[in-house]
């Protein structure tokens, strides 16, 4: 495998040379910016280039970079024009695979950018939101020990009328015990299945029985339960809109390759481990 000229040692190479870029009044895609060997390398070559860089490279100061990139693209230029012989079946086969690649890309892109109606995104969002049966929300409090003869003790203080935030801040060993015991609004999948269920289960106001979780003893006082209320439809519309474009975009694959026609038979017949041979690319 050849080793390739890395972008940090073109900006290395390249940190003390003029630019080479012709001055025009307007610059385009098509502005040629250095000519190697007959072969123009214009600004659209450029950007492209930077913006296939990693983030940590873009940030560098843009002096730094146009330097850097038009030395690197030089480079390329003049190395590629010294190549003799065939390429390896590796370079073709790349280059073949990164065509299709964005071709495939500039069509989802496509499908992607269509505007969609506004009729769609109602649509989407009482299907997903105003019609669906609202969920309810627990606001609960609980005391966390270590051992279940702890917890049936301090369930019997709270049935003999101690203050459940006063024992909580006294004797849970969880981080809402400062707190009273606090934990306040959480909805379904929030808890613990033991702790979600028992307080799915309970009144308002009732303290429950001890409960064990991985935690340890849970004695849990339930102070109220509410319906979830759907949100706004300008408050979701992005998260709608790119379903609905997701969705659009899978329609699309589907059908276009239930359109295309394909012979898949010949891959019936060989070993899924000859993926393994790289040997072959070279």
């Amino acid at each position: 495998m050849h080793k390739r000229l890395t972008f940090v040692a073109a900006l290395a190479v390249s940190a003390c040379l003029g630019l080479p870029a012709t001055a025009q009044d307007t610059p385009q895609l098509d502005t040629v910016v250095a000519t190697v060997n007959g072969t123009d390398i214009t600004l659209g070559h450029m950007i492209i280039a930077r913006a296939r860089l990693p983030e940590q490279y873009q940030q560098l100061p843009d002096d730094v970079l146009f330097k850097g990139i038009l030395e690197q693209l030089v480079q390329q230029t003049a190395l590629s024009d010294s190549f003799e012989g065939d390429l390896p079946a590796r370079v073709e086969l790349s280059l073949e695979n990164e065509s299709r690649s964005l071709k495939a890309g500039e069509v989802i892109e496509k499908i992607m950018a269509a505007p969609l109606e506004e009729a769609e995104v109602q649509a989407a969002y009482d299907e997903q939101y105003a019609s669906a049966e609202p969920e309810k929300e627990f606001d609960a409090a609980h005391i966390l020990v270590e051992t279940e003869e702890e917890a049936k003790a301090i369930k019997a203080q709270l049935d003999e009328g101690a203050d459940f935030a006063e024992l909580a801040r006294e004797k849970s060993t969880g981080p809402s015990g400062p707190g009273g015991g606090a934990l306040g609004w959480f909805g379904k999948g929030m808890m613990v299945p033991a702790f979600e269920n028992t307080v799915m289960e309970m009144e308002p106001g009732a303290v429950s029985e001890p409960v064990e979780t991985q935690f340890g003893w849970h004695v849990i006082k339930l102070n109220e339960v509410r319906d979830t209320e759907a949100p706004a439809l300008d408050a979701v519309r992005e998260e709608i809109e790119l379903q609905l474009r997701q969705t659009r975009v899978q329609t699309a694959i589907e059908d276009i390759t239930a359109k295309a026609d394909v012979d898949q038979s010949a891959a019936e017949e060989i070993d899924p481990a000859v993926l393994k041979n790289v040997e072959w690319l070279e």
